[in-house]
């Protein structure tokens, strides 16, 4: 776990007037604050993850819900635009999806549908308010998210998009809860784990590591986040 060797506190203010309104991205609306430089620092050492290759695609999941973890992708999402690289934000949570609350743009249908041969790929991702950055929204909740997320069609469309985009951030599940980030980290180039001040425990976190260790991850590193991001209407199950 070398890639932040300071672990840093990521602490983002959102006002809400009404439970609808979408989660506030720090990055885009106060481009200039501290808040949005720690993205830019951690953007900064994921590039620096490798001198042989190009880290494109990332992967970030916890070992806990309400970590913060959603609105900490949608952020770096929009830093890695604002770099001018063509940007998607994937939402691999096919239980409980959560781009569509931080992106209203986001359509009905998304990964589900590309991944049952119901739409393709152009007809799912979506276009943002902010340039170079694109959403690929999870879509109708399917009763099968590992099966689909393992699925051979699956990692022709990680391909597909991995030759169209310039950075990819993956937004999964928190990982010992379900298996899904288990399920994809050997597809992208690095995973990183999340770890939530006063909420993840040392043990639930050593374990999430070793799932993605087991799972065959180039483990890029750990953000630590020091503030309560929670988004409403988390519940997992196999």
């Amino acid at each position: 776990m070398k890639l932040f060797k300071k672990k840093q506190a990521i602490e983002s203010r959102h006002r809400r007037k009404k439970s609808s309104e979408p989660e506030k991205l720090i990055a885009k609306l106060s481009p200039k604050s501290p808040h949005s430089e720690l993205f830019r620092s951690i953007r900064t050492n994921i590039e620096y993850s490798s001198v042989d290759k190009a880290t494109k695609s990332v992967l970030i999941t916890s070992s806990e819900p309400d970590s913060g973890k959603s609105i900490i992708c949608a952020n770096l999402a929009v830093v890695f635009a604002q770099q001018g690289k063509k940007t998607l934000l994937i939402d691999g949570d096919l239980r409980k999806p959560t781009v569509k609350k931080i992106f209203p743009e986001a359509k009905t249908h998304g990964l589900t549908g590309i991944l049952t041969n119901k739409i393709t790929i152009t007809e799912a991702i979506c276009d943002t308010d902010t340039e170079n950055l694109y959403v690929l929204p999870a879509g109708i909740v399917p009763p099968n998210p590992s099966e689909l997320l393992s699925s051979e069609k699956m990692k022709q469309v990680y391909a597909e998009l991995y030759q169209i985009f310039d950075q990819i951030i993956f937004d999964t599940p928190p990982i010992q809860l379900v298996v899904d980030a288990q399920l994809l980290c050997s597809l992208v180039d690095g995973s990183i784990l999340l770890v939530r001040n006063n909420h993840s425990s040392k043990e639930n976190s050593k374990k999430a590591l070793e799932k993605l260790q087991s799972g065959k991850a180039r483990v890029l590193g750990s953000i630590f986040n020091n503030n309560k991001m929670k988004m409403a209407g988390y519940y997992y199950a196999e």
